[in-house]
């Protein structure tokens, strides 16, 4: 089995998958409008897609109030700090780190303008 994508339901899926390919480097693969709003993302390896959609038969969460240790998007990162600050420039909030782990990985937790937690890791022995 392989995963194709996961889903989370947003209030403004264009919005979202916008500040997603501008800040993160996804592509659209698919999107429409009707029956609803739906954006399929794939990252820079083609191989991980991320479903942004908004179905009104469903509340959409509200991320920003969950811990992000619940639920989180982490993201291989070679410039952890460089990165926290740019994506803070463009919205994002920052929830922890930069920090140095005594694994030696390096990690930031942040939440996209809409809630949605991100973290960002240097790992010393990449895992994928």
């Amino acid at each position: 089995m392989k995963i194709e994508h996961l889903a989370y339901q947003v209030a403004d899926p264009a919005t979202v998958a916008n500040w997603y390919g501008e800040q993160l480097g996804f592509t659209v693969k698919r999107a429409s409008d009707s029956p609803v709003p739906v954006r399929f993302l794939a990252d820079e390896t083609g191989q991980v897609m991320l479903e942004i959609y908004n179905n009104p038969t469903v509340e959409t969460p509200d991320y920003a109030s969950m811990d992000p240790l619940l639920l989180h998007l982490a993201f291989v990162c070679d410039d952890v700090p460089g990165t926290v600050d740019r994506l803070v420039g463009a919205g994002a909030s920052k929830l922890s780190g930069p920090e140095k782990l005594d694994s030696g990985d390096q990690l930031a937790m942040l939440r996209d303008p809409w809630g949605l937690a991100i973290q960002l890791c240097c790992r010393a022995q990449p895992m994928v």
